[in-house]
């Protein structure tokens, strides 16, 4: 057969130079066949917001309008690309490359196409060419403004800073704001042009590509970098959002990752209708096999977003383009849909060989541009981009001397009527390890901003991450077979050229369990990962300070920030309550932000995000706990004014009801989930945190150990400033609690009294006319009470009636009145016979209430009587069967109810002691739970506290999700037939609710046991009280 004749282009007929581009094909293949036909215009938004006109013909597929661009771009790695624009239907798709461009874009002249980044790769040191991380930076900025890229402000400010490096070169200080003040980076600029000029200063000396790289190395951490969001809902209906990257299909609430689904474990991707379905591999240890199911908009969107996931799987998963099936005999099911392109793995052996044409490119927005070698280097130079380390290397000195400032380059042009013009100055090689450069890759990204300034000078080793796997041509992923075992972290490695791109690991911000993918189906390759952190018994206890040190600086900020702002709107407190409370406490939480800066910045060393690591200075947490706990010292005087602040704040309730309306609406918002005096006594509680956490590290540090003598000299130092406040804990403690019960009890208005102390609460069923009637107790040093639920909203209980403890007397009377666990109280005036729900809970109050006896035989006399107090009980037409239940399973989308009412519906008691142990007795970190009948685990944050468990999508969460009240639960390890198979796994149930939490590490493990075990099993004694003791208020 004869060639083809080709027609001359528009540009050649007036006489142009055509621009022969450079070929994005493999060597041997052939460019797609250009169909003869009418020509089309399309207009091209390219990522510089220039425009620029390519003639196409009608029947030309879309890989001819991509390959224009390329070419016209001079793009080598344009297989990163993609073209977007508008349907029919105004909603976003990318052009499909196999099918003709006109049955696409139905109306050219109307539509605006935009060349954008499609495919982000896990490391952007896998981008050998330098224009294209300029364009990958292009997006990066584009993405800023249109508030797609979301991070906080020193990141941004970060970002920014590295964009004005490139555009306008070494900072100057008028030039740095005129430059600001006619750029607009990002809305609501004005506020962060100090920071930017700040960290702006420390970039001197940096070309543009280098503030290229450094801007992609700090981006590429952030959780929405590349990430195009899919509106959805999951099966309850909630709203989420979908996305897709280069390690697969993520799930977003709002712009937090909750979920992510990873290529290895998904074995079919397919849609039906308005449904997208996800089907996992099955557990090795299960036969079951686990479809999701997403509920989209329409068909339409829920096709788009399937494609996305079939293009990404194949880019960034196969190693060469998956084959076109062959077309069925009678009839086609399912889509035929494919990814056409070569996968990343082609593009980076490509460009290894080295073949192609080097030329140059013009930046548009910068000032200052760098030219590229012009003759080829080895291929071996094109693996030497700097790495993601804290420093990298760069051009020699004589590529140095080629860097030279100009003005504002011209816009870049492609009609056909001026190719001929056109000229691509090219940037110089990818930095070769030589000179180092003052500029530094941040290693974390949200607590950045000291790293921006201190500059650490370390090269990461290079490691090969192997992937190993193979797909079939198939849309549904179907015959999926990949490499599920972990590879060596992407903070301490890079991809070889030759090698394809197993997954993106994320960075760890803190440690590495916070940061793993918050998912629903947590898949075992995340379990394999965290194998490859310290695994040693004191970095455990390490991370567990850094954990609860979030929890406590979220509880000082209820008060610094939600309370003190609630309070300035509202003129409901006086000025020297107001002063008197946030004068102690921002003291405090700025010490403890810088407190958790330290930690967070050890545990980074410890698990190997520096090389220093490897000299083993930082494998340890005394040295850091010793300091600031010597420095904590310092703010005693803020700590013994808790006292004054808590009964301060009570007298101003009780003195204003406005005031007292004030503070019950704040304790209804969700941020205070907990009762707002409890937060006030939130410091006190930490310091036996700390106690606790230097005893077990003391206990298993042997004194050889380096870290030993810092652990024991920390332990010494906060057991002394616990020993001082531990008296004034305990009185402020009982005051705290005797105000939560008076807000519980309806019909007494003289609970708090000085002397009075709270020994015990719970529910017994009380004997009357009518029988076993259901009652809740309250024991205290010289009274007891005892009341029924009111019918009132907030929950309250109703005192029916009181018997003082002076001149009482206990006995069991079972055989008496033929009931199990029955008491008689004989008291002078009145006696009562109640019953317990089990021997265990009878022995509690028995004992309590013998003890109870005693203290008030060593009083003065007998209790004051009680004002307002309730008819007598058997008025009270209330029963036990006449209650509803309280939700046994989770609480969401309420404030937790008060520990009186969780006693009530699970018929348990509860002692001062076990408050005391509930506050030493807290903790937080991430668990993976799952129900009782479901086949996946979801990640979460959990704070473990008053007796509950609250659970968040993250420790950044200002508000629980949910709550678990863990009264009357039962706490279990699950046998074999229950079929878990993992490590760490505990089990809680009660009744018919059974949920599974499984922790990173057998400390963690232990740990969660052991807090959980304290609020399961109460006490069996008030070892809190004594005779010699009392804790009077």
């Amino acid at each position: 057969m004869g060639e083809t004749e080709q027609r001359p282009t528009a540009g050649s007929r007036l006489g142009a130079q055509e621009n022969a581009g450079i070929s994005t094909l493999e060597h041997g293949q052939k460019p797609p066949m250009t169909p003869p036909g009418k020509l089309i215009s399309i207009k091209i938004q390219m990522l510089d917001d220039t425009q620029e006109t390519f003639d196409v013909p009608q029947r030309a597929p879309g890989k001819v309008l991509h390959d224009a661009v390329c070419n016209h771009l001079n793009l080598v790695e344009g297989d990163y690309f993609g073209l977007e624009f508008p349907d029919h239907k105004k909603m976003m798709v990318w052009l499909d490359l196999l099918k003709p461009v006109m049955k696409q874009i139905r109306r050219p002249k109307h539509v605006v196409v935009k060349f954008v980044v499609k495919f982000f790769p896990p490391d952007h040191a896998q981008l050998q060419e330098e224009l294209t991380r300029y364009l990958f930076a292009l997006q990066v900025k584009q993405d800023l403004a249109q508030g797609r890229l979301t991070c906080n402000d020193t990141s941004t400010a970060l970002l920014i800073s590295h964009i004005v490096q490139s555009e306008i070169g070494d900072f100057d200080e008028t030039i740095d704001r005129e430059h600001l003040a006619k750029n607009k980076y990002i809305p609501q600029q004005e506020a962060l042009e100090d920071k930017i000029m700040e960290f702006h200063r420390s970039h001197m000396g940096q070309t543009p590509a280098e503030s290229d790289f450094q801007l992609l190395e700090i981006a590429r951490r952030l959780e929405m970098y590349g990430i195009r969001l899919h509106p959805a809902k999951d099966r309850e209906g909630t709203k989420i959002n979908l996305a897709v990257a280069n390690t697969g299909i993520l799930v977003f609430q709002g712009h937090t990752k909750i979920n992510a689904f990873n290529w290895a474990k998904v074995r079919k991707l397919s849609f039906k209708r308005k449904r997208f379905l996800i089907k996992l591999r099955p557990d090795v240890n299960s036969s079951f096999q686990d479809t999701l199911e997403f509920l989209m908009a329409s068909r339409d969107f829920c096709k788009s977003f399937w494609k996305i996931c079939v293009e990404h799987h194949a880019f960034f998963r196969l190693f060469e383009e998956p084959k076109p099936k062959p077309k069925p005999v009678l009839f086609s099911r399912g889509s035929s849909f494919r990814f056409s392109g070569r996968t990343q793995k082609q593009v980076l052996d490509y460009v290894k060989e080295g073949g192609h044409k080097k030329v140059q490119f013009e930046r548009k927005h910068s000032k200052i541009h760098s030219i590229r070698s012009l003759t080829a280097q080895p291929s071996e130079q094109h693996t030497e981009v700097p790495k993601q380390s804290s420093s990298f290397a760069c051009g020699d000195d004589s590529d140095a001397a080629a860097v030279q400032s100009c003005r504002q380059g011209k816009e870049l042009k492609a009609s056909t009527e001026d190719t001929g013009q056109h000229k691509s100055p090219s940037l110089k090689k990818s930095p070769k390890e030589g000179r180092k450069v003052d500029g530094a890759v941040v290693s974390t990204v949200e607590e950045e901003e000291e790293a921006a300034k201190d500059r650490m000078q370390q090269n990461r080793p290079q490691s090969q991450q192997p992937s190993t796997g193979s797909l079939t041509g198939s849309p549904h992923l179907s015959e999926l077979s990949i490499n599920s075992q972990g590879g060596p972290s992407v903070a301490n490695m890079s991809l070889s050229p030759n090698l394809s791109p197993d997954a993106k690991q994320s960075s760890p911000l803190i440690s590495p369990l916070l940061n793993d993918p918050s998912c629903i189906r947590t898949d075992d390759e995340e379990e394999v990962k965290r194998k490859r952190f310290p695994t040693e018994k004191a970095y455990f206890i390490a991370k567990e300070v850094a954990t609860t040190e979030r929890t406590y600086l979220k509880d000082l900020e209820v008060i610094t920030s939600w309370f003190q702002s609630a309070v300035s709107k509202e003129d409901c407190m006086p000025e020297t309550l107001r002063n008197l409370i946030f004068s102690n406490f921002e003291p405090l939480h700025k010490f403890h932000t810088g407190f958790l800066k330290e930690i967070e910045q050890r545990l980074a060393l410890w698990e190997g995000r520096s090389n220093a690591h490897i000299k083993g200075d930082y494998q340890r947490i005394g040295d850091v706990m010793l300091k600031n706990i010597q420095s904590m010292k310092q703010l005693t005087i803020h700590l013994w004014k808790h006292n004054e602040i808590l009964i301060e704040l009570e007298n101003g309730i009780k003195n204003s009801r406005k005031l007292e309306t004030f503070c019950r609406d704040f304790e209804l918002q969700k941020v205070c989930y907990l009762p707002l005096n409890t937060f006030l006594l939130r410091p006190l509680h930490r310091l036996m945190h700390y106690k606790q956490i230097m005893e077990r590290l003391c206990k298993h540090y042997p004194p050889s150990h380096i870290d030993f003598r810092d652990s024991r000299a920390a332990l010494a130092e906060i057991s002394e400033m616990v020993a001082q406040l531990h008296g004034n804990m305990i009185k402020m403690e009982n005051f705290q609690k005797l105000h939560e019960l008076k807000k519980d009890l309806i019909g007494i208005d003289n609970l708090v009294i000085p002397g009075r102390e709270f020994i015990r609460l719970g529910s017994l069923s009380k004997l009357s006319g009518k029988g076993l009637q259901q009652r809740m107790f309250f024991l205290f040093n010289d009274i007891l009470l005892y009341t029924s639920r009111g019918l009132t909203a907030s929950n309250q209980f109703k005192v029916h009636g009181h018997l003082p403890l002076y001149g009482m007397t206990i006995e069991e009377s079972e055989e008496e009145w033929g009931v199990p666990h029955c008491l008689t109280l004989r008291g002078q005036h009145q006696s009562i016979v109640v019953a317990a729900s089990t021997r265990a809970e009878m022995d509690k109050w028995t004992e309590d209430v013998q003890m109870a006896i005693d203290l008030a035989e060593k009083s003065s006399g007998p209790a004051p009587e009680l004002l307002a107090s309730s008819p007598p009980d058997n008025k009270d037409p209330l029963s036990v069967s006449d209650c509803t239940s309280l939700p046994a399973g989770l609480i969401s989308d309420q404030r937790p109810v008060s520990i009186s009412y969780v006693c009530w519906y699970r018929m348990q008691s509860l002692s001062f002691y076990d408050i005391l142990q509930s506050n030493e007795n807290q903790l937080s970190g991430n668990l993976l739970r799952k129900f009782k009948n479901s086949n996946g685990w979801q990640k979460l944050w959990v704070v473990f506290t008053n007796f509950c468990m609250f659970f968040y999508k993250s420790h950044q969460d200002n508000h629980p999700l949910a709550s678990l009240p863990l009264l009357g639960y039962s706490l279990t390890i699950p046998s074999e037939s229950e079929n878990i198979h993992k490590d760490y796994v505990f089990k809680l149930h009660f009744k018919s609710h059974v949920y599974y939490f499984r922790a990173e590490s057998e400390y963690t493990f232990e740990r969660w046991m052991e807090v959980i075990r304290s609020a399961t099993s109460s006490a069996s004694r008030t070892r809190a009280l004594s005779h010699k003791e009392p804790h009077a208020y």
